[in-house]
């Protein structure tokens, strides 16, 4: 069960002044992402749901003036949270931000080395999953790479509790394990390379993807 994109939107507004204190368990699994990744000075890089700019930022330093971070994000609470510690980083020439959504960017074909998402994937349903994945596909370079983190569905007491709470309270519980290995095979990506590691007791799956 996924929430409507309007909810979605208001739950992250409202979310926004203290989200950081919320997903601080979220942050070295995605700092691992970052480092799977591993963009370099020059790049163009694009981030799908960046929440409140932690990794813009730092994609942003990693890629230096000579690259060019781009961010996508559905709330504009977020948007502005984001945009002080942009500011704050003093990073304002290495990246920008816009309000979007992630089953239609605003970008060119073959625009970015690589295109980064943290526990945001699993925030879409499952028919939009492919969407999501055949627009990053589009906008990545032949070459370019694909980051992700997320919520991996598994067979274990913690996911089934986890997905039971998600169909009762999915607002609070809003994102969900997915299966993301297969959904990145069948979007068009091979795994380069992978990890998983633990959260509360629920996997979690840092993956890096080239287009096939």
């Amino acid at each position: 069960m996924t929430i409507s994109r309007e909810q979605t939107r208001q739950n992250y507004n409202r979310m926004s002044r203290w989200y950081d204190l919320f997903a601080a368990s979220e942050k070295k699994f995605t700092e691992t992402g970052l480092q799977i990744l591993g963009v370099k000075t020059g790049e163009y890089v694009l981030e799908i749901g960046f929440g409140t700019g932690h990794s813009l930022v730092m994609l942003a330093q990693q890629a230096g003036v000579s690259g060019f971070v781009t961010g996508v994000e559905l709330s504009p609470g977020m948007i502005e949270a984001a945009r002080k510690r942009i500011q704050a980083e003093d990073q304002e020439r290495s990246a920008q931000m816009m309000q979007g959504d992630g089953t239609l960017l605003p970008f060119a074909h073959n625009s970015f080395d690589a295109v980064f998402l943290s526990f945001t994937l699993e925030l879409f349903s499952d028919a939009e999953i492919p969407v999501v994945l055949k627009e990053c596909y589009r906008v990545l370079k032949r070459e370019g790479r694909l980051g992700l983190v997320s919520l991996a569905k598994r067979d274990v007491l913690a996911c089934r509790l986890y997905e039971w709470g998600h169909e009762h309270w999915p607002v609070l519980l809003d994102c969900r394990p997915i299966e993301l290995r297969k959904n990145l095979e069948t979007g068009g990506f091979r795994v380069q390379a992978a990890k998983v590691q633990t959260m509360w007791g629920l996997p979690v799956e840092i993956v890096l993807g080239r287009p096939v």
